[in-house]
């Protein structure tokens, strides 16, 4: 029998588990601008968020280190901040849960790894610093495959985090925690990153966005690749207008980043709104049939089509050619694997999964040949995808191939019939956009017959970052998909209603601190 193939258990459940407090369900741009009227205090931000992780992360398992009594701490001194009439950042008061993989200072990063199980940084990362400069306040991490590996969030120090949607299915990865922990209302923003889909394939599994920036966008340091352009940092949040006030803290020039873009992040602090009328969008299901999809997925992407046309927007079938696109891909992934974990297989290859010690090894075989090959190959692949964008002013695509899979799976064994050979290969539609350079927007765009989330991938043109943005936040306006949350039930504008789902298991475990 196929993994596929075997029957899902049934989800553990709680009949009639409560509903978030509404101050969790607000839009982080609510929420701070609540603090900044003095209509909300940070404590009671704080607090409510703490008390949504005590009440559903037993279940979800997304947030990993919780650092409950540093963030009342916290949000007691942003109180008097307020009080005072201090200057207060974008962020101020706002509960914020970092990737496991972001260090922090004073707080276990653990990368996922019994290696690093007792990592404590003594300082933060690029991101996290500006995150925390902006008024954030840290209240835990959340939870990532080993190293990062991967787009299914388990690892062998905390294990799997669930789909809020349904407990027995994947969340995706590698930003998983921080996607299910934003779904079920744990904290109201997070920082990701994204080689090859670590920010939009988990958003697409939990219903939330997540945005792949242009390299150098958001600068990351430090960094053993500095010049490297596959792996990205980014945003994620429950509105595509709240990602771009996380972008707006995080994006902008750093000197210790070598391709950090000149342009302010204050250039995305803006308001998203632009009439689409007369863009044009090319659809492209499968990417011209160079990646199988599950047909459910395609069912429900299929109106979205339609939402673009009625937003004015002209929209064929078309899509670029990514002729060499995976092997590019696959390569520079390789090679930088090796440049920064090789040390650590050589030493512990037993200690870490086999999977990411077979990617290291690939790197470890590659010859000069092969690097140069890959040089070449991303070359031509972006003067060809710079030539579409001159004729469409997006491209859009399923987020993911597959719907959130059994938790119980490393990865699919197929997609729409066709045998998957390792555990990247089900990420192509995500991945692929990676090699191009562009910026991707993971959108929600929907929900299976069986209340599965399917996310919609919006791609603009190099550095088109505000773009995907505005589009992606015109088709959330239009669809309120985005809205539906466990537990939750949504009134589009129509008067349609969106079912609930009561999806949590019981959370009767205290979070790990």
């Amino acid at each position: 029998m196929k993994p596929e193939d075997r029957q899902l258990p049934d989800a553990p459940r709680v009949p009639d588990i409560p509903d978030a407090p509404e101050i969790v369900h607000l839009a982080a741009r609510e929420i701070a601008a609540g603090i900044r009227a003095r209509e909300l205090s940070a404590r009671e931000v704080v607090q409510a968020h703490l008390d949504r992780i005590e009440q559903v992360n037993g279940a979800v398992n997304a947030v990993v280190t919780l650092t409950a009594e540093r963030a009342l701490d916290e949000a007691r001194t942003a109180d008097e901040q307020t009080a005072r009439g201090a200057p207060l950042g974008p962020l101020h008061g706002l509960p914020v849960a970092h990737k496991d993989t972001h260090d922090t200072r004073g707080i276990r990063t653990t990368y996922g790894t019994p290696l690093l199980a007792d990592n404590v940084p003594d300082r933060d990362e690029l991101i996290v610093e500006r995150i925390r400069g902006a008024g954030a306040i840290t209240i835990g991490k959340t939870n990532v495959p080993e190293f990062a590996a991967g787009s299914h969030t388990v690892n062998p120090v905390f294990g799997a985090t669930r789909n809020p949607y349904d407990l027995r299915r994947s969340a995706g990865g590698s930003s998983g925690g921080a996607a299910a922990a934003l779904a079920c209302g744990m904290h109201p923003l997070a920082d990701g990153s994204d080689m090859g889909g670590s920010l939009r394939n988990p958003a697409s599994f939990c219903n939330v966005v997540g945005l792949r920036p242009s390299p150098g966008r958001v600068p990351t340091w430090p960094d053993a690749t500095p010049w490297s352009t596959m792996a990205v940092q980014g945003p994620m949040a429950r509105t595509v207008a709240d990602a771009a006030l996380l972008l707006s803290v995080v994006a902008g020039p750093d000197p210790r980043s070598p391709i950090s873009l000149e342009t302010p992040g204050s250039a995305f602090s803006g308001s998203l709104e632009r009439d689409l009328t007369g863009l044009r969008i090319a659809w492209s299901p499968d990417l011209g049939g160079a990646v199988p999809v599950e047909r459910e997925v395609t069912d429900v992407l299929a109106p979205a089509v339609t939402v673009f046309a009625d937003l004015g927007c002209a929209v064929e079938e078309a899509c670029p050619d990514l002729t060499g696109a995976d092997e590019v891909f696959r390569t520079l992934r390789a090679w930088q694997f090796h440049l920064a974990l090789g040390a650590l297989t050589r030493n512990a290859a037993d200690r870490i999964k086999p999977s990411l010690v077979r990617n290291v090894q690939q790197g470890s075989t590659l010859t000069g040949v092969d690097l140069e090959r890959a040089t070449v190959l991303h070359g031509e692949l972006f003067h060809r995808v710079r030539e579409f964008f001159e004729r469409y002013d997006a491209l859009i695509l399923p987020t993911s191939q597959v719907v959130p899979f059994p938790v119980e799976w490393e990865f699919p064994g197929t997609v729409g019939g066709v045998a998957m050979t390792d555990y990247l290969e089900w990420m192509r539609s995500a991945y692929l956009v990676s090699a191009t350079g562009s910026p991707a927007l993971a959108v929600p765009a929907g929900f299976t017959p069986a209340g599965l989330p399917v996310g919609l991938q919006i791609v603009g043109p190099h550095r088109g970052d505000l773009r995907v943005l505005q589009i992606g936040h015109a088709f959330e306006q239009a669809t309120r998909h985005g809205e539906r949350r466990p537990g939750r039930p949504v009134t589009r504008p129509d008067g349609r209603v969106l079912g609930r789902h009561e999806s949590f298991g019981a959370s009767g475990q205290e979070p790990r601190r």
